[in-house]
This record gives C-alpha cells, structure tokens and sequence, in this order.
C-alpha cells in the first residue's frame, strides 16, 4: 500500500523515516470528531495497530512497526472520508476500516475504503463490507437499488415459523400475528433509512415486508426479493418462492443450517436447494463463516468455537 495515495485532501504527510510517521490533518473539526471524546476512538487506534499516537494540535506522529503506522494513516483517511460522507462516526468503524484495509493491503490495493464500489451508501449511513465475502449485504444492497431506480420494490420475506394453526391463539389481527416473526427486517431497513421513510415507503406499498406462505402465487416484478431465515422454510416452500421471479428483479435467500427451529417432522429445504441448483450459472451460493460475522466480536470467536467443537464431535458428543 502506498500511503501516499491517501484519497482525503484533509490529510498532509509530513514526515516519515525508520523510528516514525507524522502526518497533518487539516480540519479542526473533523480532527475533533475523528479522534472522539477523551480521545477514545485515537487509544482504540493504537489498540488494534500497535502503535503509540503523539497528537500535538493537528500533528499526528504515530511510532511502531512500519505497516501499522501505514494502517493508523489509512485508517484516519477513511474515517475523515466517512465522517464528509455520513457526518457521523460509531467506535465500530475504526476495526472495520482496519480488518479491510488489511485487506486492500494483501491485494495491493490503495484506495479509501469509501470511495471504492464496495461500500453501499444509502440516505442515513454507509455499510461497509467487513470481508471479502460481505461485499453483498442483501437488505444494504436492495435499498441501494431502490434509491438509484433500479428496482421499484423491496419484498422482504422470513417464514413464519409455527405459524399454522398456531397463529389462531395469538392475540390481534393477521399483521398483529405476523410481525413479531418480521421485526429483524424492519430492524435492518431502520437502520438504512430511519423509521419515517421506512413507515411511508411501506404505506406506499414500494416496501413489502411479509411472511413466506404469503409469497404463493404471485409473479414479483421489478423487485429486489429477500428471504430471511430460509433454513426454516420447507423444501417445498424454497421451490414456491423462487418460481416467483419476474421479469428484472433479483433474489437473495439467506439462512444458517445450524440454526433450524422447524419441528421434528420437517426438514429445512435450505441445504437440499443449494445442491440442486449449483450447476446454474445465473446463481451464485456464498457460505460464511466466523470471519463474517458482524456482530460484537465476542459472537465471532463464539460461532468459531462451536464450529470447532462440531468438526471434533459431529454427533455431539466428548
């Protein structure tokens, strides 16, 4: 990586030689609101690189090893590009930035994390991939083509599991009993574009968020299709939903084998599916693993640990 192909006009190296690296930010309010209060987002900086930050007004002198001083200034590049972009900073972008742009490193690319094509940018934030493998985030990606009118509709879809005969004894009406299995999906899309666009766009119909037995008989043109959970759906109900597709719109279905609640009569249609149309050259499957996992790092080396344990005792047992 060659630091001095940083893309924000924000940041000046000064110096650098074998003991250091100095570099200058230019703006002293985003310098304020990079570094954060008591300097925390700058200590975690030097946390996850390595390295011993000197700041001495907007002079950043950073000592350590070679590559993580080159890190802290990509690092810093990104998160100005960020804040320009988002006017907003959370703790946890600083270990994304970091873990992609090892990433670039290794494939010898320079240029900031967001501005390449891989961050997906909607109204509220900006959603960056965390792995190679993360560079298709369905619901980021389905509001990105929503907003750039390529689609004219977002279905979501999760099955309703133990939905049935069993949604007679729930109180309220139809929506009232749906909904408590759908809240992870409205979740994401508050996240994305805030609660009041969100609220108009599915009064207007342009977002649909609904259950999988609702999805029979429909033709789903021009929309973007998510089917959440699918490692709850049936065989037969896989096979129902993706015969729904229509003329320019794109699916996605995500699910975790390992975590099937569908009753001991039935089996989950997930991995099954993802045999039988392999050979489709129009479909592509993507398996993640612990490395992927986007929640607190601690849920990270969790999944790890269990992945682990399953290779050593496949039935379960020690």
């Amino acid at each position: 990586m060659n630091i001095s192909k940083v893309s924000s006009s924000q940041i000046e190296i000064i110096e650098k030689n074998n003991d250091y690296l100095s570099f200058y930010i230019k703006n002293n309010l985003v310098l304020s609101k990079i570094i954060g209060e008591f300097d925390s987002n700058l200590k975690e900086i030097e946390n996850i690189t390595n390295t011993k930050i000197n700041l001495r007004g907007n002079l950043m002198i950073v000592r350590g090893d070679l590559n993580n001083r080159q890190s802290v200034v990509q690092i810093m590049d990104n998160l100005i590009a960020k804040f320009v972009n988002t006017n907003s900073i959370e703790k946890e972008d600083i270990k994304t930035i970091f873990d992609v742009t090892k990433m670039n490193r290794a494939e010898e690319n320079p240029n900031s994390i967001y501005g390449d094509n891989d961050a997906i940018k909607t109204a509220k934030k900006i959603i960056l991939p965390r792995s190679e493998k993360q560079k298709f985030l369905a619901v980021a990606v389905a509001v990105t083509f929503l907003l750039e009118d390529k689609v004219k509709k977002i279905i979501l879809s999760r099955p309703a599991v133990e939905a049935g005969e069993n949604l007679g004894f729930l109180p309220g009406d139809m929506k009232d009993k749906i909904d408590p299995y759908l809240i992870p999906l409205y979740d994401s899309l508050y996240e994305l574009l805030g609660y009041e666009k969100i609220q108009r766009k599915i009064e207007e119909g342009i977002i649909e968020i609904a259950p999988l037995a609702f999805m029979r008989g429909r033709t789903l043109k021009d929309s973007f299709v998510i089917l959440d959970e699918a490692q709850n759906a049936t065989f037969t109900q896989i096979k129902m939903f993706l015969t729904r597709l229509g003329n320019n719109s794109t699916m996605v279905i995500n699910g975790d084998p390992s975590q099937v609640d569908l009753a001991k009569s039935k089996e989950s249609g997930l991995y099954e599916t993802t045999k039988i149309l392999k050979d489709i050259k129009e479909i592509k499957t993507i398996n993640f693993d612990h490395n992927d996992v986007m929640r607190h790092p601690l849920v990270s080396k969790i999944v790890k640990a269990y992945d682990d344990y399953k290779k050593k005792e496949p039935n379960g047992k020690s």
